[in-house]
């Protein structure tokens, strides 16, 4: 798994920035009722989407949490006085203290089923009664656009799937939430080529074809001998679900 800390000076600039931070805020946004009051961003990184969320609803108290530092730093610089050091498994407040949790980007690299779980019920508590949850699902599916990277890496080793929709809201049901909405949003910026492709491997993006190994170098190589090496694919589009805490 990446480190986070070392990700954070230059996360913004290799996902995409402003406009894919925009189509993730206008699309949790979508999902958030009109009149709410709160809103708790889980695992917020360098806050860029939550900044927006703030900024859309003049009304709405927005938190992020998150439990890089170094994430959480940026994070604060955008949004000052709003944003903690926090595990998403054990959340720094109290039961019912928000109208909406979010978590972008986060059920994917929970370390297991029972990580998501806890990400899932911690989320879950800290919610008021008739509150949203909001997250994104299938994020690794969302990559795959069929183009010729896909088929190059479509032979890889299997990642564990942490946040399939189908699992995610299982465990929201387990934890007394019910399914409330769906949205989908462009990743801007986010399209392979086989360079950045060949590039990501080599700082150890894919988990299971970590940089080094023999396996590694030979899709390297494979991704190396495509055409039009620095011409990006087509964007990953997300999935976001929505679920209602019944009151």
């Amino acid at each position: 798994m990446l480190d986070y800390d070392k990700e954070a000076e230059r996360y913004d600039a290799s996902r995409g920035g402003e406009p894919r931070a925009a189509a993730a805020a206008e699309a949790v946004l979508s999902l958030v009722p009109p009149d709410t009051r709160s809103l708790l961003d889980v695992a917020c990184g360098t806050g860029i989407v939550t900044r927006r969320l703030a900024a859309a609803r003049g009304g709405m108290r927005v938190t992020g949490v998150d439990i890089a530092r170094a994430m959480a730093r940026q994070a604060a610089a955008r949004l000052p006085g709003a944003v903690l050091l926090a595990d998403s498994r054990r959340l720094p407040f109290r039961d019912d203290a928000f109208d909406v949790v979010s978590s972008v980007w986060l059920l994917h690299l929970a370390a297991g089923p029972a990580d998501v779980r806890a990400i899932v019920g911690e989320c879950a508590r800290v919610l008021r009664p008739g509150g949203v949850y909001v997250t994104t699902v299938d994020k690794a599916a969302s990559h795959n656009v069929g183009s010729d990277i896909d088929v190059v890496l479509a032979s890889r080793p299997p990642s564990p799937v942490r946040d399939a929709a189908a699992d995610v809201e299982r465990f929201a049901a387990g934890h007394g939430l019910v399914p409330a909405g769906q949205a989908r949003f462009r990743g801007h910026g986010q399209g392979r080529s086989p360079r950045r492709t060949v590039a990501d491997l080599r700082r150890g993006w894919f988990v299971t074809l970590p940089p080094g190994d023999p396996l590694a170098d030979g899709f390297a190589t494979r991704l190396a001998e495509l055409p039009d090496q620095d011409r990006p694919r087509p964007d990953p589009v997300f999935s976001l679900r929505s679920f209602r805490k019944p009151g």
